[in-house]
């Protein structure tokens, strides 16, 4: 396990009654058009440090970002009264929401606010140093419990973390590292240390999402490492174009295509490989009403939209990862949001249900596909982390887990 000072050891010490308590949750949860959560797993995730500090006799202020604001121009879009409404469900209690609380907030012990969208605040992406200076002063102990953007350096996730008097890590950042690192202690870092270092084979990864270039390095670091290497979504489109294969007007990346074919090769010199799909569903527009068309990749018609792999693909990939020894999952291979596109997410979401394999999964939308397909509790582990979990497959250090660890003695 990483060394960093934890929250729940602080607790058990008596050291958090009567302080203040800020709490960096990662609670950016999908929404609809109407502002309504769709999916809860990182709010539910991040219930106990909460309840853990409240019934310690902390005043707890807990913030988070939610989607991409603007720094310094609030928008209705931006705010996390959706998220205040749910976690006072799941707290039952009321989590009153405040806004423009830099500069002070008012809570007391055995209280918990959320304070509004971390990103509106000039300065935060950008990891400002007066800012997290003046964030430090709101608290007693920071508590950093958002794994999911632990890659990022920013006032909330870094800056705070060097000048609070104290600094943690809530329970899900531990448990996130545990499982994670080379917690050898522990089977479940066991498990990992295995999947990660010395993997029970065949090892099989799936790595879906729109783009290639915002996964490229991870894309080439299992390249070199994974017997089969799964690509969905529009990334899968531009490794068919590296194929010499038409896509039609489907989402790909043109210019990267030398690099995907490189991949290709990568993999292929080791006795691994990239499945191109052999069949797809397409359709002429990109909506939830859109009519479906399943058809061998060699009848794309140059107005098709790729949306999903074929029932064949499918089937072939699912096989793969039902005898697989290891399996990492990041991304779903369709457009899984709409049911006629979600077959292929679906299937291979079962085949990792019934697979014995030990199985890691991560990322947003994952988290989405593994709740929309009831798997929850058929894969091994769960990261509530999208790039952090990524970042930290390929090994690279977390800025916000580094800070944790220079503070871990003071």
């Amino acid at each position: 396990m990483t060394k960093v000072l934890r929250f729940t050891d602080l607790i058990a010490e008596g050291k958090i009654s009567g302080k203040r308590v800020f709490i960096r949750a990662d609670l950016n949860v999908p929404q609809d058009d109407n502002g309504n959560i769709t999916e809860d797993t990182r709010v539910r995730a991040s219930v106990p440090a909460i309840r853990d500090a409240l019934e310690a006799g902390a005043a707890v202020m807990v913030t988070s970002h939610l989607g991409r604001p603007t720094e310094g121009q609030f928008k209705l879009e931006d705010s996390l009264a959706p998220v205040a409404k749910r976690l006072s469900e799941l707290l039952g209690r009321d989590v009153p929401l405040v806004s423009d609380w830099i500069d002070g907030v008012n809570v007391q012990p055995g209280q918990v606010v959320l304070l509004e969208n971390c990103r509106v605040n000039k300065g935060e992406k950008k990891n400002d140093d007066a800012l997290a200076q003046k964030l430090a002063k709101l608290c007693d102990v920071y508590v950093n419990d958002a794994f999911g953007i632990a890659h990022r350096a920013e006032a909330t996730t870094h800056g705070i973390a060097k000048y609070a008097p104290v600094a943690c890590a809530g329970p899900l950042l531990a448990a996130e590292l545990d499982a994670l690192g080379k917690a050898l202690g522990k089977a479940l870092g066991k498990a990992l240390g295995k999947a990660l270092g010395n993997p029970k084979r065949p090892l099989v990864a799936i790595v879906a999402g729109s783009k290639v270039s915002t996964k490229l390095t991870i894309l080439k670091s299992l390249a070199e490492k994974v017997d089969q290497l799964i690509v969905g979504g529009g990334i899968a489109n531009t490794f068919m174009l590296a194929s010499g294969l038409a896509i039609g007007k489907s989402l790909a990346e043109a210019d990267l295509v030398g690099e995907a074919k490189e991949i290709i090769d990568a993999a292929r010199a080791r006795g691994a490989s990239v499945p191109i799909p052999s069949d797809v569903v397409t359709a002429k527009e990109f909506a939830p009403t859109a009519e479906a068309h399943t058809k061998p990749v060699a009848d794309i018609a140059a107005d098709d939209m790729i949306l999903d792999i074929g029932p064949d693909t499918a089937k072939a990939l699912a096989q793969q990862l039902e005898t697989a020894g290891t399996i990492v999952w990041n991304g779903p291979v369709g457009v899984f949001e709409f049911d006629q596109f979600g077959n292929g997410t679906k299937m291979l979401a079962q085949a990792i249900a019934n697979s014995s394999a030990f199985s890691i999964a991560g990322g947003g939308d994952t988290l989405a596909a593994i709740a929309k397909y009831d798997i929850v509790d058929k894969v091994s582990y769960i990261s509530t982390g999208g790039g952090a979990f990524l970042e930290f497959l390929e090994g690279k250090k977390l800025p916000a887990v580094e800070v944790l660890e220079s503070r871990a003695g003071a």
